[in-house]
């Protein structure tokens, strides 16, 4: 069985979403980028962690997972998010650009048909701000057919944690264990 796939979205995850009234975690670094496709007279704000580039670095280049960008940053998260990070470069979903005024036009997550069908039956460990009830039953589905699915869900106001790449580095064990039995 191959590695489980980690797959990482960015929006509420790496760039958290500002409060109510507008404050960022006092550990985040403003940036100022510039997406493909975007005017060179508009460009966007994030705020990043840089603890959050060693944290990921060391789970991404363990082995464990083959890590994967699930975002509507597309490339640009391979180009501008990573290289800000500190990350190793690895591949993104190239994800449709869906005309949607919600990320749950369906009752779930956008993105989850296309990776569904990118997944297979693949395992996986998927991290993204915006799941609904209806993602984690799909996830729980897969996983009752053979494709372990671990879905993680930050505060999209707070970020990943290094709690929540703890708990990732768990789940994979548990999964290895269970292979090797």
């Amino acid at each position: 069985m191959p590695l489980p796939y980690l797959l990482l979205d960015i929006d509420g995850v790496l760039i958290p979403f500002p409060a109510a009234d507008g404050s960022t975690p006092p550990t985040h670094v403003r940036h100022t980028v510039l997406p493909t496709g975007r005017n060179s007279d508009d460009p966007v704000l994030v705020w990043l962690d840089p603890r959050q580039g060693g944290i990921l670095t060391d789970l991404l280049t363990s082995g464990i997972v083959t890590p994967v960008w699930c975002t509507s940053w597309r490339k640009d998260a391979t180009t501008i998010i990573g290289p800000l990070l500190g990350l190793p470069r690895f591949p993104y979903l190239d994800l449709p650009r869906p005309q949607i005024t919600t990320s749950h036009p369906d009752g779930y997550l956008w993105k989850r048909d296309h990776v569904d069908i990118w997944l297979a039956d693949a395992p996986a460990v998927w991290i993204d701000d915006d799941f609904t009830g209806l993602d984690h039953a799909w996830a729980a589905e897969r996983t009752s057919r053979g494709a372990p699915t671990l879905l993680m869900q930050p505060d999209p106001h707070l970020g990943l944690q290094p709690d929540h790449l703890t708990e990732v580095t768990k789940w994979v064990a548990r999964l290895s264990a269970a292979r090797a039995a």
